[in-house]
């Protein structure tokens, strides 16, 4: 009898793709597996006992037949698979395409009216169209997560490679987040080496990338004082970027799947703080899209620290 560990794993996907069990590739290779034991063992009886050739080419043209069919049913399986992948990732983009327009003119509305209109307005009105406009920018940002999703999905993400200075890169995103660190009461220590290598990158992916990390680190730091080491150094051929934290950590059972996407960790989702699970498995396909590499090294409770590098140039 099967296991229920083994049963799970094998019919998963079958279940949440809504597969019969004669479409499931799961149970078909097992399905397989046991119809070629059982030919196995049903030629070497035959041949023994009862030694007519036309009986075995019979059993065998049978057996023959019946892997053809499971095979047959195993493809099946898998293009109905990758065609329900297929209309998810079309329906993401079509929906993510519909939605940014109206959000990006919801946008515009606010910024006008919090700008030219703003004497014009209560405090209580003031509060509310910034409220308007923070959960705005966040969906035209999920928005843009998804797009970026879809195309990776597809095989189509633009990475527009150049040659990039990531010291400039990093010294506008620390600016950027400075305020949002000090809400949080957390220190941002930057170490840049001098005369950083160039390397040949997307800018607007990289920044996008550097902003990951450490919104992250600032977010999930969790600490009444929290201390983020940035390090940007020159390391042989490669250019190395790190960010150190001193928070929650990720626990050792999360972290094989740290780059998925939609993954958030259950230590990280306690603590109720924004996010999608996007963000790190976008950011892995940039930086794999530039030629490089990119990891973590983390412990329950003792910080993460996560880390990329780019070839020189």
């Amino acid at each position: 009898m099967i296991s229920s560990a083994i049963y799970k794993k094998i019919f998963k996907d079958c279940r949440e793709n809504n597969l019969g069990l004669w479409q499931c590739p799961g149970f078909l290779f097992v399905a397989m597996g046991f119809i070629n034991i059982c030919s196995m063992l049903g030629a070497y009886i035959i041949v023994k006992e009862y030694n007519i050739p036309e009986l075995v080419v019979f059993t065998v043209s049978v057996i023959s037949v019946l892997i053809f069919s499971v095979g047959s049913s195993i493809t099946n399986g898998f293009q109905q698979i990758a065609n329900i992948n297929r209309i998810k990732s079309e329906f993401v983009s079509i929906a993510s395409h519909q939605l940014k327009a109206p959000l990006s003119g919801m946008r515009w509305a606010t910024d006008v009216l919090l700008g030219e209109k703003q004497e014009c307005l209560s405090s209580k009105q003031i509060e509310y169209l910034k409220d308007i406009q923070e959960n705005t920018s966040r969906m035209i940002r999920l928005v843009n997560d998804l797009l970026d999703v879809s195309k990776i999905e597809s095989g189509k993400m633009d990475i527009n490679l150049q040659n990039t200075d990531l010291s400039d890169i990093l010294k506008t995103v620390i600016k950027e987040l400075d305020s949002f660190a000090l809400a949080h009461n957390t220190k941002l220590e930057v170490d840049i080496d001098q005369n950083i290598k160039l390397v040949k990158t997307d800018p607007i992916r990289i920044k996008m990338v550097m902003q990951n990390f450490i919104d992250n680190a600032i977010k999930y730091t969790g600490l009444e004082k929290g201390v983020i080491k940035i390090s940007l150094k020159n390391k042989d051929d490669e250019v190395f970027f790190s960010v150190k934290d001193n928070g929650s950590g990720i626990p050792k059972k999360d972290q094989k799947k740290i780059f998925d996407k939609f993954f958030r960790s259950g230590n990280i989702a306690k603590k109720q703080t924004i996010g999608t699970g996007l963000g790190l498995y976008i950011a892995k396909a940039a930086i794999e899209g530039s030629n490089g590499s990119i990891g973590f090294e983390s412990k329950e409770k003792s910080g993460s620290t996560f880390w990329f590098r780019l070839p020189r140039i």
